[in-house]
């Protein structure tokens, strides 16, 4: 019965209200210290109106009973992650203070090693907290890319947008939505990326060191979703695809342990 649910929207829209007003405060505070111009301004009101939008959406289907101590790490990963995006978009103009930048995403890095672990040591793990760090996760990766390929080339957008070409691509190959047993290797490389992104984009090194960092980070990368792909052609057919919307709540097993 309704009565009986513990679901109260207002909680949640206060949580994500406060996500939201904290990314544009600290927009605010970057715009004031380091003149950010209108690019950087839009993108990152952007980032934290769609953030916003997408987590509510995705807590009215889920309907948790809290939003978890976790779920607020993430959600203060992700305004950092908005703030890198900022600079990133604002550095087609001019270039970002590199220690300011640098500090963000290792900041947002370091994090992504507290939320799991929060999670698991409050029993508050979920399939939503788990899609949520998943996807601050890749969208970071994203920017980091694409700030990298500026100096090196397109060619290293194909580290950000490889896990959304996977994505797309299960759409139209169900035998993709399979499960995937629990990897050490997987959680390695995947860690790996933000690190050896952060290494080129922060520009300390020489180019030989910058260009085999993202070297091999896509080389790690590339062969991990191949390693995965064969793996799913290998056992198609023998249990029944998930769909991609449900594949989260499917998953949460192999996704609360790595998070």
């Amino acid at each position: 019965m309704a009565l009986h649910n513990t679901y109260d929207a207002r909680l949640f829209h206060q949580e994500t209200a406060a996500g939201a007003g904290a990314q544009l405060l600290l927009l605010a505070l970057l715009g004031t210290a380091i003149g950010m111009g209108p690019a950087g301004w839009l993108t990152g009101v952007a980032f934290a109106l769609a953030t916003w939008a997408v987590l509510n959406r995705a807590l009215r289907r889920s309907q948790p009973r809290s939003f978890g101590p976790a779920n607020r790490v993430t959600l203060g990963r992700s305004i950092l992650v908005g703030a890198v995006t900022a600079l990133v978009a604002d550095s087609f103009e001019s270039s970002p203070p590199i220690t300011l930048f640098v500090g963000l995403t290792a900041v947002a890095l370091i994090l992504d090693g507290v939320d799991g672990k929060v999670a698991r040591r409050t029993g508050t793990a979920s399939a939503l907290g788990a899609r949520f760090d998943m996807e601050v996760d890749a969208f970071l990766i994203l920017v980091l890319s694409v700030y990298v390929s500026m100096s090196l080339g397109p060619w290293v957008l194909a580290i950000g947008l490889m896990r959304y070409a996977f994505v797309a691509a299960a759409r139209v190959l169900p035998w993709l939505n399979g499960e995937l047993p629990p990897s050490m290797a997987r959680k390695t490389v995947a860690a790996f990326q933000g690190i050896l992104l952060l290494v080129a984009a922060s520009g300390l090194f020489p180019y030989a060191v910058t260009l085999g960092a993202v070297t091999l980070a896509l080389g790690s990368l590339a062969w991990s979703f191949g390693r995965d792909v064969r793996w799913l052609w290998t056992v198609r057919g023998s249990e029944q695809p998930v769909p991609s919307e449900d594949r989260p709540r499917e998953q949460i097993r192999h996704m609360a342990n790595a998070r």
